[in-house]
């Protein structure tokens, strides 16, 4: 099975900024290019690349960036570094509600880029075990969740849940027996500039909970603090 855990795709339409951010990042990962939106769908879809991060322009022509997100989100969860010159809130709100991971203005400088993809790279894959296969994976009792394949079972039955529902989960269940505060939560899941209402939050926890069943009481509330995930 072809490994790509160490792979970025990066996706823009000038050929100078691909070969900065190459220039950037080869020498700890390797890179995948896509001159546009479309050619990232062909390579993500079509050549079924599972790249760990995607760094992808908005302003491109044929497939723009924001589009390309939505097509992308239909089917994958990959995390998303959205770069665009308009660092606008509306743009940046438009970017965290399709989803995406992080958003960064240009220019910026190759330390920005190189943190932010390693923080979302940390994230993905701290504080947990893997299976055979090399998934990451946490088990409590019959509370089975795969975060590589993005898969939950209760009690041997899988459930499925929205994207938001597993990012927020998997979130939890990387920072396990820690407490989180629910600005933390909000930061880390929904962005680093969330301006959305808190309240969003309490309801995709409580849908989480009802997903987990028996299990929902692996979720502590700190009543004036946050959350923590009893691993």
């Amino acid at each position: 099975m072809r490994n790509d855990a160490d792979v970025i795709l990066v996706v823009d339409d000038l050929e100078i900024n691909r070969m900065i951010l190459c220039d950037m990042l080869e020498d700890d990962y390797r890179i995948v290019e896509a001159a546009s939106g479309r050619e990232a769908l062909k390579v993500l879809f079509g050549d079924k690349l599972r790249p760990a991060v995607i760094l992808l322009d908005i302003m491109m022509p044929d497939i723009d960036g924001l589009s390309a997100v939505k097509k992308i989100r239909q089917n994958s969860d990959v995390p998303i570094i959205m770069l665009s010159a308009r660092g606008e809130e509306y743009d940046k709100m438009l970017g965290f509600e399709l989803e995406v991971d992080d958003y960064v203005v240009k220019p910026f400088s190759s330390k920005e880029v190189m943190m932010r993809v390693a923080a979302i790279l940390r994230r993905a894959g701290k504080n947990n075990t893997s299976d055979a296969e090399g998934h990451i994976v946490f088990q409590k009792s019959g509370f089975y969740a795969d975060m590589t394949a993005y898969k939950v079972f209760i009690d041997g039955e899988q459930t499925d849940l929205a994207p938001k529902l597993y990012d927020l989960l998997f979130f939890l269940i990387r920072n396990k027996n820690i407490a989180v505060s629910r600005e933390k939560i909000l930061t880390e899941v929904w962005g680093y500039d969330y301006y959305g209402d808190d309240r969003t939050l309490d309801t995709h926890m409580k849908l989480l909970r009802r997903a987990m069943g028996p299990y929902a009481n692996c979720i502590t509330t700190l009543r004036g603090l946050g959350f923590r995930f009893e691993g």
